[in-house]
This record gives C-alpha cells, structure tokens and sequence, in this order.
C-alpha cells in the first residue's frame, strides 16, 4: 500500500491545530542516558532511553543519528525522542562507531545497529517494552543504517561477526522504518557527492573503494537491493524535503519509494516543501519542519497498529 503525505502551505494551520489537541493528551516523559548496549572492538557502545510512563510494553524505536557516518550523535534525537515518547512510543537513540581518517567503521555501523535492537528485544521485560513492536528511524546516514539492517540484518553478509556478543542469538527483525532523507542507493549518492562535495566523498569514505574499483561493496550496502517481495512485511515511512543539496530526493527517497511499491511494500511518505536537510534535529512544534514531521510520524506508528 502506498500513500504520498505532501504538507502544503496551507495545511499548516490544520498541522498545528492537530499538534495541540495531541500535545493535550501527551504521557510524562522519563529519560535514561549512557545505557551501554554492546562492545565491539573494545568500543562501548551507548545509547539514551527516552521512555513514555504509564505504558505498558511500549513499542520501540531504535533511533540511528547521521552526519555522513563521520560526526553525529545520539543527542540528535533530543527533541524528537522525547516528543514520540510523549505520545507512547519509546525511543533508543544509540551511538555506533564513526567513520574516521584511518578507520572505516562499514561494515560496523551495521553490526552496531543490529546490536542495540538485540539489546532491547532481549532486556524488553526489565527496560518495560514489548519484544514485538520493534522499528527504526534514522536521518540520512542513520535512514541507511536503520533501512540496510531492516532489509539486511539477517543476511549471511551482516551475520558473521560478533558472534560472541551476549545477545548475538536474539533477531534483530524489526517491524518498521522510519527514514529522515536516508542514503538508499550507495552508487547514486557517490555520484551525488562528486558533484557536491568532490573533496569529501562520505559514500566512497564510509566503504573504502570507488564503484570502479569495488562495485559490489557498493550494491552490497545499498538498501534498495534488497527491497524484494519477501521482505515486505516491514512498514516504511519516507520523509525529505524538496530542497535537500546534500542527500538528493530524487535518486535516493524518490527511487526507493518506487522500489517498495515496486515489491509490495507497505510504504508511505512525507514531502516537506522547501525543507533541506538534518531538520529531524528541530524542535518538533508548528514553528518547525521536525513539527511538521512529527505528527505524520505519530499516524503512521498508529495506523500500522505498532
């Protein structure tokens, strides 16, 4: 099933009526910070709860931050973690090892990601969540983390390592993704970044190759690869602005939007007019385009019954 969300100009006034009348019914909002979720490589891996009170085996976003597998953290998701917990969904929001100058963290950032929805399936009954309501939301470089290990994550490729981690059994199947203009198609954006950014390509820096020397590192990591008919029982909601430069909608949002049509994936999305990017960093209220966002997020985990 599919269906196009475009928040026009003059919807916003209706926007932000329906944000007051849910903001009246919002749940108190308690916060864990620095929960350590796994340890790869002698790195510790942490992540802060945001966790709606009065709600029994609350369903759960994992929430994957980006900055081009390079900078960014899980305080990215400070205003929008608490605003989904607020209307009872519980939100992750983790750290996985970064991209740097002599240390390529593809494919890591994979394994980082899998790690933390293990750890909350498997401490579901102490951390108060319910082991079966399970998603992701991601921005940009966290949109291909949170897409990839959805589609990927139990794939012979992503599954060989790690093996020892104390919940490396539990499956990391989630039951939906929520991406912020993720990188869907690692050659497109590659191709975008020689344009935009020809001395800082992130797709060639996050996998270590040009596709004219590896392009199978590049089809591997690509989530749009594996948007296949067996794969669509995952619910996804794709949001971007129409006037992204640094992740282009057109190549990336646009073309995977086709691809889960395309295999029967039940798939909605968000266009936010004259939206950039990284806005999933706003304050989520009707001065905002994270506001404008929000609540389209809030139907959607309640139309898929998550």
């Amino acid at each position: 099933m599919f269906r196009s969300w475009r928040i026009l100009p003059l919807a916003v006034a209706i926007v932000a009526s329906a944000y007051t009348v849910a903001a009246q019914a919002q749940s108190t909002v308690t916060t864990r910070n620095d929960i350590t979720f796994a340890e790869h490589d002698q790195v510790k891996l942490i992540g802060d709860l945001y966790m709606p009170q009065g709600v029994q085996k609350a369903p759960i976003l994992v929430a994957v931050h980006g900055g081009g597998w390079q900078v960014g953290d899980r305080k990215i998701y400070q205003n929008l973690g608490p605003y989904l917990a607020k209307n009872g969904y519980a939100v992750f929001a983790i750290e996985y090892r970064l991209n740097k100058p002599q240390v390529r963290s593809y494919p890591g950032a994979i394994y980082d990601t899998k790690a933390a929805i293990q750890y909350v399936r498997a401490n579901a009954a102490s951390l108060g969540i319910d082991p079966d309501r399970i998603g992701l939301i991601g921005d940009s470089a966290g949109g291909h983390l949170s897409a990839l290990v959805a589609l990927a994550g139990e794939e012979p490729l992503y599954s060989s390592e790690y093996r020892s981690d104390p919940n490396a059994s539990v499956s990391s199947k989630v039951k939906a993704v929520v991406g912020f203009y993720g990188v869907y198609d690692m050659q497109a954006q590659w191709q975008h970044d020689l344009v935009t950014r020809p001395r800082d390509n992130i797709a060639e820096k996050f996998l270590g190759a040009a596709p004219y020397a590896n392009r199978k590192v590049f089809f591997d990591s690509s989530p749009i690869n594996y948007a296949t008919v067996d794969k669509n029982g995952i619910r996804f909601l794709l949001i971007h602005g129409t006037d992204d430069d640094i992740v282009d909608p057109a190549t990336q949002s646009t073309a995977f939007l086709l691809a889960l049509k395309q295999a029967g994936f039940y798939v909605r999305t968000v266009v936010v007019p004259g939206a950039g990017h990284f806005f999933v960093t706003d304050p989520v209220d009707d001065t905002s385009f994270g506001g404008f966002a929000g609540p389209k997020i809030v139907r959607f985990l309640a139309e898929i019954n998550f």
